[in-house]
């Protein structure tokens, strides 16, 4: 069962893009296992990810993850997080399978095992050999996730997992969640405009229509 001890907290956290706030003082605590941040387009979903992540900086607060504060060791802290964007242009000439190779040296609690399935769940075998550049987008996404659901990370942030991805998938991606919902020692974050079926979520961070 998840840990009734948050992984991660965020304090009074202040963020702003140029006249258009979007978070004054957003404080929640998140716990092992499966959490939702909830809401609608231009609600801000992806910069709190990106925050979350330490890719942005807060006006003002703090995000600590399992004791580790961003702020005061933010090496150490971006250390236990996965995250990116599968849409990214760095990843065009890379291979998939030399990209997923490379995760178990940057995650030390990858889970080769893990991968395996996902793969197999997300119907990738015949993509391995491939370029980024060669995939749809629904399939750069499906190998982008099956490589962050494997790595083990403290804490794993996915923004709009489902987009692009046909139904086998999404149903997958369901089950994926729904088993990694009940981890101890893992936070995993996922942005979405509504709840994925089937998966018990510790909790949601709702943010407002704007």
């Amino acid at each position: 069962m998840p840990s009734a001890s948050p992984l991660l907290l965020i304090d009074s956290l202040r963020f702003a893009y140029p006249e258009v706030p979007l978070f004054d003082g957003l404080s929640a605590q998140v716990p092992a296992g499966a959490t939702l941040v909830l809401g609608g387009d231009s609600s801000g979903k992806t910069t709190l990810l990106r925050l979350l992540a330490g890719e942005l900086a807060p006006g003002s607060g703090q995000l600590v993850l399992q004791g580790v504060s961003l702020q005061s060791a933010p090496a150490d802290y971006r250390a236990r997080v996965f995250w990116g964007d599968p849409r990214s242009g760095t990843l065009e000439e890379q291979g998939v399978q030399d990209w997923l190779a490379a995760l178990p040296e940057r995650y030390p609690r990858f889970d080769a095992g893990a991968l395996a399935r996902h793969i197999e769940g997300f119907d990738l075998h015949e993509h391995l050999s491939k370029r980024f550049l060669m995939l749809s987008t629904g399939t750069r996404r499906k190998v982008w996730t099956a490589g962050a659901l494997a790595s083990g990370a403290a804490l794993t942030l996915l923004d709009e997992p489902v987009a692009g991805l046909d139904k086998p998938s999404i149903q997958y991606l369901q089950q994926a969640l729904a088993a990694l919902a009940g981890a101890a020692d893992r936070a995993i974050v996922v942005a979405h405009y509504d709840a994925l079926v089937g998966v018990p979520w510790q909790t949601t961070i709702a943010l407002p229509e704007r």
